[in-house]
């Protein structure tokens, strides 16, 4: 039944071996950056190439600041805590999402609600999200968004962008704005995606980005926190242990963490990022095959919301059922290509599966359906 898209998949990157789910591409200037740091000896979180990453990344996505940090969930712990995420306090997100989201939120002594995505983004729903909050919270008399029930404080949202697959920002920028949440973008599938032309992580309070192996682009491991001037300069203190800057003391103002981003990492990504563009064209490219493949197939392709231009991290597809769903992943991976089912809910996992939760049909629906295709970068020399 699904010999048809192996044998496409097979066309697609030339070879017969196992094809992976993704994998990074070294085409560029990668070794000779990473052998510039070895012969600096500044291959810890001190030189130049974080700098310059930084400055790339922001100029990139156009976010005012760009603060490196170890990897992706670093960030997004980082960043709930200057959004004001505090202990005991509720945060909102999906629960349609890789379980670094959740965590993140955890870290903080914080706890995950979770409400329903849209089908069509993958992303957390704008309606979802106002109706949990119209049902269960209020503004309090000192302005912050409380539940009903207990009177605790919900503090931030974190919708996550889905395979690259923005979600509807204009909407979850609304609904926070008006319940005074603080929007904390999880953009760590997302770099080179654009909502209405504009970056995504950079619509709310903060956003953060992953560069571990299986992005778009890959420092081996990374994350990124987007900000404004302000929260970035508190972002890089609290990601280099809290330290004061002195001569030669060591002296340390509050807890922190370490979570900066060593050099022989950012060397990597700098040498990444100088190819992202075309990174996004050609996944675009293979994206718009697999939906031509696919026309009038049992399987429906997940294609980029609109006015989105979406940088197809993940390509995905929808079976009909579970059933269908079980045997596209059976079938593909006896054949050595690599497929993977979405991942299971968040409220389905043992830590979290006593978080409060709203109506949760459209990503109970996905989880039975959804199956990652292999998505990695066609390399131009076998293309």
């Amino acid at each position: 039944m699904f010999e048809s898209l192996v044998r496409f998949v097979r066309e697609q990157y030339r070879t017969n071996e196992f094809i992976p789910l993704h994998a990074p591409v070294f085409a560029g200037h990668e070794r000779q950056y990473v052998s510039d740091t070895i012969e600096s000896t500044f291959v810890s979180s001190v030189g130049a190439y974080v700098d310059r990453f930084e400055r790339d990344i922001a100029t990139y996505t156009t976010s005012p600041r760009a603060v490196a940090t170890v990897n992706g969930t670093a960030a997004l712990h980082i960043a709930l805590q200057l959004a004001g995420v505090r202990t005991g306090e509720l945060v909102i997100t999906q629960p349609l999402t890789f379980v670094a989201t959740c965590n993140a939120i955890a870290y903080c002594n914080a706890e995950p609600v979770f409400v329903d995505v849209d089908r069509h983004t993958l992303g957390l729903s704008p309606k979802a999200l106002a109706a949990w909050l119209e049902e269960h919270a209020h503004l309090g008399d000192d302005g912050l968004c409380r539940t009903k029930m207990d009177g605790r404080v919900v503090r931030a949202c974190v919708p996550m962008h889905t395979f690259g697959h923005p979600a509807d920002l204009d909407g979850l920028v609304a609904v926070c704005s008006a319940w005074k949440l603080a929007l904390v973008e999880d953009a760590a599938e997302s770099l080179g995606s654009l909502y209405k032309g504009q970056h995504t992580g950079t619509f709310g309070l903060l956003g953060t980005l992953s560069f571990n192996g299986n992005k778009i682009i890959t420092t081996g491991g990374g994350g990124m926190i987007l900000s404004g001037e302000a929260l970035a300069t508190r972002a890089k203190h609290l990601t280099t242990t809290a330290k004061k800057p002195h001569p030669f003391e060591y002296v340390h103002d509050e807890l922190g963490y370490n979570y900066r981003l060593p050099n022989l990492n950012a060397a990597l990504g700098c040498a990444q990022l100088e190819q992202l563009e075309e990174f996004v064209a050609n996944k675009r490219e293979l994206a718009a095959r697999y939906a031509e493949h696919l026309k009038g197939s049992d399987l429906q392709f997940v294609s980029e919301p609109p006015e989105c231009r979406s940088n197809y991290w993940l390509n995905a597809v929808v079976c009909e059922d579970r059933e269908q769903r079980d045997a596209l992943l059976k079938a593909s991976n006896a054949q050595g290509v690599m497929t993977r089912p979405i991942w299971a809910l968040m409220n389905h996992l043992s830590m979290y599966a006593s978080s409060l939760k709203g109506e949760l049909a459209n990503a109970e629906w996905l989880e039975a359906r959804v199956v990652n295709l292999p998505s990695s970068v066609v390399q131009r020399s076998l293309a």
